[in-house]
């Protein structure tokens, strides 16, 4: 392993990665990145662009089921991106793509394999044990079982149409009837997430097989234009629901199913497909997370103080600018969320959300801190974050709730982010306002204190590892976390002891090459290795360190240099989840991380050259 001991290797993969980090923005006012394709997404805008109008699309099908056919896994499955293992739902919806709409040998040959790889899975292809195999993996929640069966459905995967649908459940579209008012009093605010898919797939369901039910028949017919009106109204003006393939694909095969294939709402959908098709023929699994990665980058950039050297001048005006104009100044249309978040994306199709929100406060703190438009938009931007805050303490990602999904519920991650985003701008907002936020912080504290594992280690709510049996990571969560806790350390004493917990853990589960994977024994990867350098590094800089912990970070910090070719090569690992639990990767990530661990470790150790006292890390 590569041994940083006098920090010229680490400086000159900092220094590579830094001016690759600066290269990526291209000659925009901010970051974009690229997402992972996606096989899931591939084969379900594959399949709606071949119901919608076979003749038509054919080109693009082909193109779509050649990448698919050319992706799959030796076993015969497919996973959410081309570095995923096999899984249920992914080969289930290939498998139906195929059966849509295969045309080459190739397809044909891709199928049986899928199909294959379903038996061995769960016994046999027949619908009842299809149906219950799905039930099993998801449970109670339909939001993702529902659409997959309705795509089998509509693909003859489930038998003939007249008997197909009896495996698919209702769904109460009618709910998309009532006004967001109505949702929240009826305890229900996550199901305008869920609308356009509520909408649609319900219909189709409804269109094929109406309910025994006589008052739900009326119910369900009565509704019917109005729900397809408030579908009309929900879609963004780019087409694409939540920017997403999935979810705009299962819209759009579904109206054409029920024989609406021209429908505004399918014709936009469709529209947005070819769009956002990629030249080798697939979808990712949304079309960017330019916000986030761009808040990202910035943090990293200013880890050492150096964002001035870095983003200078004009490049640095235009991304504030470009935040700026991202924040959400009046209500949001599909979600019905108050104004002063910011999305995922720049995209029509994103809602805001906590995370994004409190990354974009820290960005503009690190961009412009005296600028009195961006304190006007932290101001805003804490406002909504406070109004968003769950009972228990903590923050859910897009709305108040009851903690049943992961819309609504609680997560340590985003609540530690939103703590050092309101916390980082305290000093700036008006005196009732910063009564609140600091009242707001202490609430956080206490959920984060409440919610530490017994082990010392916090869950991430949007990130997992395939390598952890329960598909979880808590080292990027205690990461992130420990992070955002060392940030707060000076003000708030309340944070000490769950603080020296995280980083005692964090530091034990690094593995024997110096890395670190989702738990101690998982693969080391560049974005959790990256991910725990940085976090126990701000701990370090924060309190006097053990030499142990400066060990640690040594040893994290070799790896990344040596996992990363000196800073040259950042190969990517699926560890990001994204609705429904779909992974994903980002080509950014590992470089972004890499950049602001290696930053903070340079820091570190280039204070301790030789063997430090063996004292406490507080």
């Amino acid at each position: 392993m590569t041994s940083p001991s006098d920090n010229s290797a680490l400086d000159d993969a900092l220094a590579r990665a830094a001016g690759q980090l600066l290269a990526s923005r291209g000659e925009g006012p901010g970051w974009t990145g690229q997402l992972s394709a996606s096989a899931l997404s591939t084969a379900v805008a594959a399949a709606a662009l071949a119901r919608v109008d076979p003749e038509a699309h054919a080109p693009v099908v082909a193109a779509a089921l050649d990448w698919l056919a050319q992706h799959a896994n030796t076993d015969g499955g497919w996973g959410d991106t081309t570095l995923s293992t096999s899984n249920l739902s992914t080969t289930l919806l290939v498998w139906s793509a195929f059966a849509a709409a295969a045309t080459a040998e190739a397809h044909h040959r891709a199928a049986a394999g899928a199909e294959a790889w379903i038996r061995a899975r769960i016994g046999s292809v027949e619908p009842d044990r299809i149906a219950s195999a799905l039930v099993e993996r998801y449970g109670r929640d339909r939001t993702f079982s529902v659409p997959i069966l309705t795509m089998c459905a509509l693909c003859g995967r489930l038998g003939p149409p007249g008997r197909a649908w009896r495996h698919v459940p209702a769904l109460p579209f009618e709910l998309g009837a009532l006004s967001h008012r109505w949702l929240r009093r009826l305890r229900l605010p996550v199901v305008s997430y869920a609308l356009p898919a509520l909408i649609a797939i319900g219909q189709v369901r409804y269109h094929h097989r109406r309910p025994a039910c006589p008052v739900k028949r009326l119910l369900r017919a009565a509704t019917r234009q109005r729900t397809l009106r408030r579908l009309e109204h929900l879609q963004p003006t780019g087409g694409g629901f939540l920017e997403a393939a999935p979810l705009t694909s299962f819209v759009a095969m579904s109206l054409a199913a029920m024989g609406l294939p021209d429908h505004p709402v399918a014709a936009r959908g469709i529209a947005f497909l070819l769009r956002t098709v990629r030249p080798d023929g697939s979808w990712p699994i949304d079309t960017n997370l330019a916000t986030w990665v761009t808040t990202l980058s910035v943090k990293a950039l200013a880890a050492a103080g150096l964002l001035d050297e870095r983003l200078p001048g004009p490049a640095r005006q235009a991304t504030v600018r470009r935040l700026l104009d991202q924040q959400y100044r009046r209500r949001h249309p599909y979600t019905d969320a108050a104004p002063g978040g910011w999305a995922w994306t720049d995209l029509p199709g994103g809602v805001p959300d906590a995370d994004d929100t409190a990354g974009a406060m820290l960005a503009l703190r690190a961009l412009a801190p005296a600028s009195g438009e961006a304190r006007d938009a932290a101001t805003a931007a804490a406002t909504w974050l406070i109004d968003l805050q769950n009972r228990d303490g903590g923050m859910p990602t897009f709305c108040r709730g009851w903690g049943t999904l992961a819309f609504d519920r609680s997560g340590a991650d985003l609540t530690a982010h939103a703590a050092a985003a309101l916390h980082a701008w305290l000093a700036d907002l008006p005196a009732e306002l910063r009564r609140r936020a600091a009242a707001a912080v202490d609430r956080m504290i206490g959920y984060l204190t409440g919610s530490q594992r017994s082990d010392g280690s916090w869950l991430a709510l949007w990130f997992g590892n395939e390598h952890v049996d329960d598909e979880t990571n808590p080292v990027y969560g205690t990461s992130r976390v420990v992070s955002a806790l060392a940030d707060l350390g000076p003000a708030q004493q309340r944070v000490r002891v769950p603080l020296e917990r995280g980083a005692a853990w964090l530091s034990a589960a690094q593995n024997d090459d110096g890395g670190w994977g989702g738990q101690a024994g998982a693969p080391s990867t560049i974005e959790e290795t990256a991910q725990a350098v940085g976090a126990l590094a701000k701990v370090h800089a924060a309190a006097k360190a053990s030499g142990e912990l400066t060990e640690c970070i040594r040893r994290g910090a070799a790896w990344l240099v040596e996992h990363t070719e000196g800073g040259r090569h950042f190969a990517p690992a699926p560890i990001g989840l994204y609705f429904a639990r779909l992974w994903y990767f980002e080509q950014l990530y590992p470089l972004i991380f890499t950049v602001n661990a290696l930053d903070r470790a340079q820091s570190v150790l280039a204070e301790h050259k030789g063997p430090a006292d063996a004292t406490a890390v507080y």
